[in-house]
């Protein structure tokens, strides 16, 4: 105890006497120079697990002056790289390439680790523990198919073979399909799949579990389980065969109350570590399924890391802390009750930094101390290493002593400068951290540039900049004009940077001023120049213009400036450039615009600019119609009088005033500006308006201005011009009210944080010496804050940060009266990376033959290093899969696409049917993209091909023709043959039967027969593979007519306008026929007795039965036929076979009709020969019989 407190006693006597740690300068110029011991820059993991399939690549990489050497133990002894040629060393670099290839992979596990050595120091890396990766097949074992009673529960058991990686565990069917979960169905965090209660559409023979090991990207089946879910009826007939039961419960799916498959028992206990993720998981039986909560005991979960997974089963909490510890208990309910279980958590922790120990540099004589802040649970060990070395087997060091977690060095001397390793250790795992003493005698330098010239404004601040190295660190004075010592105090002042700040520059602080800096070992001088300019100020500005259309207008804008800085003069109307006009001229203190039209209208803005400042004012231009009579003349109102001040305390007074004359427009406000004659004086800045009707206003003032107040009158045609300013009145220092605005932290390389705010005015300052207080700390680690005080700047980088953490940051104002209200407290990221690894276990699923699906496991978040922005998949078609395509496609180009956030998986769509792809993944952040993934081959199936590539029509003869074809462009497979279908094609495009073919994949030309001649024909020819036809490639052509040109054939008598027009003219004849029968009807009878006498044949005269005369005709007999008459069957009467016709009987012509429709005329010529057997014919009636036939 004694011992402790006389250490305890020691440290507190050398931290009151120990000189500030030098920091080592950014300066690659100065850094070139100095020694340096080795630094470790890049190391692997502590665990890597290599690839059987690539070579093991561990890396070691250190910095140093002189270069450091590099060498290896493994498993604790040295191992020598040059002995084993399949060991290679990459030149200055500690990284070693071990070729493996046709080598035991097992031989180069182990523990490694690397070590960095120069003339300074021995820097070591962390134990490096290589292992190879490992995918064991599944021990074989005999599943028996089991059966289940419908509505009780069942656990299908996975456990997989051990792997390295573990494996990732999923269901499938024999389809490749997986298996859909619900609240009912789940896969545990083991693997196994669980049901609450079994339906009986559970029954089926495939439930597979896989196993997919990431680092090799092999997935293993187990054999197919078969599940049969039956009724208590059939359960009962089975179990009563094999065990002559009678008795079973007669309900087949009684419900029955929660119960849990796992965990078992009431209570059981689980074990995290900080910050890793926390999953406890309750899966419940019963019937119907529970439903799940979780609740902590005495505590509530914490919302913004806690997620529930697989329906509430499993619990998950990220990052893990020490509060996360306690009981949990898991509830199952459903309608006929709940059941509990308490899982107990305890929470134990790997050692982790509070704070690592720095690099020191000191000067000979010096004194430092390093300190190794750790924690853990258990609580860890600390054993400190100097080279590599243990603290307590390395030579003896009486200016060294250590107490536990602190190393103090005292009295350090040249060549004393070493590497210190602290190793922190429990029995969950280890840190260590190297801090290197770099003990330098260096005279001072200064790293500002010489002769630099500063140029400010009158009564802005000033900081002119000193930045020295230099050990033992230099101590900094200024001088001026080479004689005039500088004191920190009104108006200066000297930061412990050495840089000058000058509160509010003068022209008297213009001049040159020398900063020296000195130490023990020399003194080193630099010059630098103030130059203190004259504000730039309008004097005469714009005034608002009424102009009459057609006239000219003239704006005046008259400007002071210092004479050494070169203005620019430029013009603005309405905030934007003036128009491209000739009519507008732009002259060095004024603006003329000529002929003014109607657009004209609007504000012109005159804006002075220089180097370092610039100054604006605005008027506006009214265009109005010429007018030959003088109308009202509106003016501006005159200024305000009589300014006086009352009420007066240290925040506010009250300002009263007499309105001038308003010329006959009405006054709209007033606006009242205040000029700050401390520090920003003959400016003019808008302080509050007040309506026109008020001749008083309240103004509320700030601290440590000297305020002149005026009053401005506007009306419709603009403003008046200003009163005489008020009585100065000054208000008192005070310390500020604000903070700065707009504080933002973000990295812009890695390793550095850039805080960055909108600096206070000099109105918003309430006093002098304005500055602002920087402080930031790592978010989420316990430690104090950093800080820093800077003036006249606006941003502060913070070097030597880890790669893209939150930092919490604050930005307070403070001044010499005191400090600002404490600042909000913001989050900022130190500067982002690229990603370290790759996404992995990638793993393709092809839908079809044009879709895809890509899935991986995203990339750990410390790997990101940056804002995730997402997932780049790369895939390229490498070729074909058919024998005619086994060259890489040349053409092919890498497709990328691009899946946003923290995405898993994605669609790859418009592939290539029967193709070979390539793929791989990077992860993407705002830095740029990480390392590709391993490549990913997958082959698409086949589809159905394309259309032939032609498809010509050759030899067309009268009823045949060749048809000639070439394959597909695109066979997408593996082509099986060809279809053929072809038709018959009228001119009404009305299509004829359809003939179909079938051709071998070899043969592309036919001969088609039997076709009929001058027919045009269509053809449809597509290629099938075992996906089925493709696109049809179609052709039209006609068979040959035999004197024509094919043409379309055109059958009329199939036309439906040929057959109604036939229609119509029968009906019209058969109507004529008709009526003209009817009309020779009404004629009555004809005196043709005398006639037949006359002509009378004793061989064929009919008799009359009673007196064997001839009898009159009448029109009761003329329905009868003819006797005798009789005609060919082509209807036509022929001479030779009847003589009776009405041209006989005519006079020496055609017999005709009358309009009555009897003969004209009498029978005259031959005789009629009576032929008895003329009803006796057959043959077709004569037209007169037919006719006699319709009446």
């Amino acid at each position: 105890m004694d011992f402790q407190l006389s250490i305890g006693a020691l440290l507190m006597t050398l931290l009151s006497h120990m000189t500030s740690a030098l920091e080592v300068p950014l300066d690659p110029k100065v850094l070139e120079g100095l020694p340096q011991p080795p630094t470790i820059t890049l190391q692997s993991p502590k665990d890597y697990i290599f690839d059987p399939r690539e070579n093991i690549v561990i890396h070691c990489e250190a910095k140093g002056k002189p270069h450091p050497s590099f060498s290896w133990t493994r498993n604790g002894t040295h191992f020598d790289v040059e002995k084993d040629s399949k060991v290679l060393m990459k030149p200055g670099s500690g990284t070693l390439v071990i070729d493996i290839s046709g080598e035991k992979a097992e031989a180069y596990e182990g523990t490694y680790q690397c070590t960095a050595h120069n003339d300074h120091g021995t820097a070591v890396s962390n134990n490096i523990v290589i292992r190879q990766s490992r995918s064991p097949l599944w021990s074989k074992e005999r599943i028996e198919a089991i059966t289940v009673q419908l509505g009780i529960s069942l656990v299908l058991q996975c456990r997989p073979p051990a792997g390295l990686p573990p494996p990732v565990i999923f269901w499938m069917d024999n389809n490749f399909q997986k298996l859909p979960l619900d609240k009912r169905v789940s896969q545990a965090l083991n693997g196994d799949l669980y049901f609450s209660n079994v339906l009986a559409e559970d029954t089926r023979n495939d439930y597979i579990c896989y196993a997919r090991f990431p680092h090799t990207q092999t997935i293993q089946q187990k054999q197919p389980i078969s599940v049969t879910v039956q009724e208590i009826d059939t359960m009962n007939e089975t179990v009563a065969a094999l065990y002559n039961v009678t008795t079973f419960s007669a309900n087949p799916a009684r419900e029955q109350g929660p119960g849990f498959l796992t965990p078992l028992g009431a209570t059981s206990t689980k074990m995290v570590l900080r910050g890793e993720t926390l999953q406890l998981e309750c899966i419940a039986e019963g019937l119907p399924t529970p439903d799940m909560s979780w609740q902590k005991d005495g505590g509530e979960l914490p919302t913004s890391r806690v997620s529930f997974l697989n329906y509430k089963k499993t619990l998950k909490i990220s990052d893990v802390g020490e509060a996360d510890a306690g009981d949990y208990t898991c509830t199952a309910t459903n309608r006929l009750g709940t059941a509990d279980h308490v899982i107990k958590v305890t929470v134990k922790a790997a050692p982790f930094w509070i704070s690592a120990p720095r690099n020191l540099i000191l000067a000979p004589n010096e004194t430092g101390i390093l300190t190794c802040r750790v924690s853990g649970d258990p609580k860890p060990e600390i054993r400190w290493f100097v080279n590599g070395i243990l603290l307590e087997n390395a030579p003896e060091d009486h200016t060294r002593k250590v107490d536990d977690d602190t190393v103090i060095l005292s009295n350090v001397q040249s060549g004393s400068s070493a590497v210190y390793q602290c190793n922190a250790s429990n029995e969950f795992g280890y840190l260590i951290a190297n801090a290197f003493v770099n003990v330098l005698a260096e005279p001072p330098r200064v790293l500002t540039p010489p002769n630099q010239v500063y140029r400010v404004i009158t009564n802005s601040p000033s900081l002119l900049d000193c930045a020295t190295f230099g050990s033992p660190i230099p101590t900094i004075t200024w001088f001026k004009d080479g004689k005039i010592s500088i004191k920190s105090g009104d108006p200066y002042v000297i930061h412990e940077n050495g840089t000058l700040e000058i509160n509010v520059a003068q022209s008297q602080n213009s001049g040159k001023y020398t900063c020296i800096a000195t130490n023990n070992l020399g003194i080193k001088e630099n010059h630098v120049f103030l130059e203190v300019k004259e504000p730039t100020r309008i004097l005469k500005q714009p005034e608002y213009k009424v102009v009459q259309r057609g006239m000219s207008a003239v704006f005046e804008c008259k400007v002071k400036h210092d004479p050494s800085l070169v203005p620019t003069m430029t013009w603005l109307k309405n905030n934007g450039e003036l128009p491209d006009d000739e009519r507008f001229e732009v002259d060095t203190d004024s603006l003329v615009i000529k002929d003014v039209m109607d657009e004209d209208e609007g504000t012109y803005t005159c804006i002075m600019n220089t180097s370092l400042d610039q100054d604006s004012a605005s008027a506006m231009l009214t265009v109005v119609e010429a007018t030959p009579t003088p109308a009202i003349v509106y003016e501006k109102p005159d200024p305000a009088t009589d300014l006086e001040l009352t009420d007066q305390t240290e925040r506010s007074v009250q300002l009263t005033w007499i309105p001038g004359d308003e010329h006959n427009s009405p006054t709209q406000k007033f606006l009242i500006q205040y000029e700050d004659l401390l520090h920003q004086p003959s400016v003019w800045v808008n302080m509050t308006e007040v309506p026109g009707t008020s001749t008083t206003a309240h103004l509320n003032l700030s601290p440590f201005i000297y305020y002149s107040f005026r009053v401005l009158a506007k009306n419709q045609v603009g403003y008046s011009q200003p009163s005489q300013a008020s009585r100065q009145y000054r208000t008192n220092p005070a310390a500020p009210d604000d903070n700065p605005s707009d504080v933002h932290g973000e990295g812009t390389e890695p390793g550095n944080l850039v805080i960055s705010w909108r600096s206070l005015t000099g109105f918003q300052s309430n006093g002098p010496g304005l500055e602002y207080k920087v402080l930031w700390r790592q978010k989420d680690v316990d430690q104090e804050w950093s800080s820093t005080t800077v003036a006249n700047v606006t941003q502060v980088v913070v070097t030597g940060t880890p790669i893209f953490v939150p930092y919490e940051i604050k930005v307070q104002s403070l001044n010499d009266y005191g400090s600002g209200p404490e600042a909000e407290v913001i989050i900022g990221y130190s500067g982002e990376d690229l990603p370290t690894s790759a996404p992995d276990d990638v793993l393709v699923l092809v839908h079809n033959s044009t879709l895809a699906e890509v899935h991986w496991e995203p990339v750990s978040a410390h790997s990101i290093r940056g804002k995730l922005k997402g997932y780049k998949v790369y895939y390229r078609r490498e070729r074909g899969l058919h024998k005619t395509e086994e060259e890489a496609d040349q053409e092919s180009q890498d497709q990328v696409l691009t899946f946003s956030g923290n995405s898993t998986e994605g669609s790859l769509p418009g592939l290539q049917p029967y193709s070979l792809y390539n793929l791989f993944i990077r992860v993407l952040n705002s830095k740029g993209e990480g390392p590709p993934s391993p490549d990913k081959q997958f082959e698409t199936p086949e589809g159905v091909p394309g259309p032939p590539s032609f498809l010509n029509v050759l030899n067309p003869s009268l009823d045949s023709l060749t048809l000639e074809w070439g394959p597909p462009l695109n066979n997408n497979g593996r082509l099986i043959g060809y279809t053929l279908k072809y038709q018959p094609v009228n001119n009404t495009v009305e299509m004829g039967p359809v003939k179909m073919m079938e051709f071998p994949v070899n043969e592309t030309t036919v001969t088609l027969d039997n076709l009929n001649s001058s027919v045009l024909y269509k053809f449809d020819l597509s290629a099938k593979t075992i996906k089925g036809a493709g696109a049809n490639t179609t052709r039209e052509a006609s068979t040959v007519m035999e004197t024509t040109v094919p043409s379309r054939h055109v059958d009329i008598a199939t036309q439906g306008w040929f057959i109604g027009l036939m229609c119509a003219i029968a009906l019209l004849i058969l109507v004529l026929l008709i009526v003209c029968f009817i009309k020779r009807n009404k004629g009555g009878k004809y005196p043709v007795k005398e006639k037949e006498e006359a002509h009378q044949d004793p061989e064929i005269q009919p008799m009359k039965e009673d007196d064997g005369t001839f009898g009159e005709y009448s029109d009761t007999e003329d329905h009868k036929p003819l006797k005798g008459s009789r005609t060919p069957s082509n209807g036509t009467v022929r001479r030779d076979e009847s003589d009776d016709s009405l041209v006989d009987y005519g006079e020496g012509g055609d017999g005709q009709f009358n309009e009555d429709g009897s003969f004209i005329g009498q029978y005259s010529g031959k005789k009629e020969k009576d032929t008895h057997e003329g009803n006796e014919s057959s043959e077709a009636p004569s037209p007169v019989n037919a006719m006699n036939s319709f009446v």
